[in-house]
């Protein structure tokens, strides 16, 4: 079994900014130059996720929106007593996605459903660049 690792680079804005990733990962398994295995990304970092999602106009409202919901960014959080970066908010979200995927690939392709992508989710409250370890796991 071979492993190639890589790295993806994004930029953004953050406060629930959502990226569509699904080209980058796909490049890195065609980088990688095998047939069959996984992929498997993870984001350093403590306030951003990764998932997959249908990635259409509603859902990147949706989702920001059931954030806000269940982690509001004006709530008071402990963590920013201890840090006063005002960003509590944006950990406890990433804890609720979390930092890591794995998606399988055959024939060189990610077996991804229809409408399903990948995406990196940006909770925290500043832009800044943002480094995703990608490492191919296969034959």
């Amino acid at each position: 079994m071979a492993i190639h690792s890589d790295t993806i680079t994004v930029r953004t804005a953050g406060h629930c900014e959502i990226l569509n990733i699904t080209e980058e990962a796909q490049a890195v398994v065609a980088i990688a130059g095998m047939l069959d295995g996984i992929l498997t990304l993870f984001v350093p970092g403590s306030t951003g996720g990764l998932s997959t999602v249908e990635y259409e106009p509603g859902l990147l409202k949706d989702l920001p929106d059931f954030f806000e919901r269940i982690a509001p960014a004006k709530m008071r959080y402990s963590h920013d007593d201890t840090w006063h970066d005002g960003n509590g908010h944006s950990h406890v979200r990433a804890t609720l996605i979390g930092p890591s995927l794995t998606v399988p690939f055959t024939g060189g392709r990610l077996t991804l459903g229809t409408w399903q992508q990948i995406i990196f989710i940006d909770f925290d409250n500043k832009s800044r660049n943002r480094q995703i370890i990608a490492q191919v796991m296969g034959e």
